[in-house]
């Protein structure tokens, strides 16, 4: 049975009359009169008295006309449902992230919006590196891609002329590791004139320290070691584990295995509990902006709109 059927009947009960209801449906009388029978056969009954002027319906149509009123309901409201549902998800905004940024920033910087732009993260991009997050956006498959970048420039090699960007928050980096018995980090880095001391970098003397590394073809690893590089002075680090995600850095950072960088935005209870400890000052602490891209050639409107927004919100246009 088709739902034009049920609507063919009720336009017939409407109008007691075969050629007024065939032109209220659009179609020709005789394409109206066969959809009819068609209908009281897959019903098997007579649903139309057509011996009396004007039309009447058979006790068996008139309890099929509350049944089709009920049916067509139904069906409408459906119809209207399912298009506000693709109406809004054409306005919802794909966007790609790392765990850390999903988990820890954004909920707090949507926090501070009256009305949320509505972004959708796609969760299969926690697992991306930042080289993912272009191809993503270049092939539709995310709108919007949230990453962390050096603030002192980029060390890898990446094309992304074809997009823009909006620095919508800041990020630290902090080494950190589990504490001994005396509250001081079990695997240090050192500070100030004491950085590097007795670990050994030259000639394998003296010891390693332990690292837990970030994904050695991420953006978050390249830029650790970039600054290591520019120190001049930093110790032996020997990679035990590599992880695209901060979380599972964290996780063995937290069980004793060596020393790891995580975002500071984690590690506020951490820190404030003496669970972790920092592996060394500040000038091991490395910066990130959070940069939000999207892709110059999208053709979708609710992007160009949300993107206006967006920007003029952000730290750095």
């Amino acid at each position: 049975m088709e739902i034009r059927w049920l609507e063919d009947f009720l336009a017939l009960a409407r109008t007691r009359h075969f050629s007024r209801a065939a032109e209220e449906q659009n179609v020709t009388q005789p394409t109206f009169s066969r959809r009819i029978k068609l209908l009281e056969e897959e019903m098997g009954t007579t649903l139309i008295n057509r011996q009396t002027l004007p039309l009447s319906l058979t006790p068996a149509g008139e309890a099929f006309l509350g049944m089709c009123h009920d049916v067509t309901r139904r069906v409408d409201q459906t119809r209207q449902r399912l298009a506000q549902m693709a109406e809004k998800q054409a306005g919802q905004l794909r966007l790609g992230a790392p765990q850390s940024l999903l988990a820890q920033f954004l909920p707090q910087w949507l926090q501070h919006w009256r009305e949320p732009p509505p972004i959708q993260p796609y969760l299969r991009a926690t697992a991306w590196l930042v080289g993912d997050y272009f191809q993503g956006l270049a092939s539709g498959e995310i709108d919007l891609a949230l990453c962390y970048w050096p603030t002192t420039g980029s060390p890898l090699e990446l094309a992304n002329e074809d997009t823009d960007y909006c620095v919508i928050g800041r990020e630290r980096f902090i080494p950190v590791s589990l504490a001994d018995d005396r509250g001081q980090p079990r695997f240090a880095l050192g500070g100030g004139n004491d950085a590097g001391k007795g670990i050994g970098k030259e000639s394998g003397k003296g010891r390693s320290l332990p690292l837990i590394a970030y994904h050695p073809r991420g953006m978050i690893d390249a830029a650790i070691r970039a600054h290591l590089d520019r120190l001049g002075d930093s110790p032996t680090l020997t990679v035990l584990n590599e992880s695209i995600q901060s979380g599972n850095i964290r996780e063995l950072v937290s069980l004793g295995y060596g020393l790891g960088w995580l975002p500071e935005r984690s590690l506020s209870q951490a820190l404030a509990s003496g669970e972790l400890v920092p592996a060394g000052d500040e000038r091991w602490v490395v910066s990130f902006d959070i940069r939000l891209y999207r892709h110059l050639t999208t053709r979708r409107a609710a992007v160009d709109t949300a993107w206006q927004v967006l920007r003029a919100r952000a730290l750095v246009p």
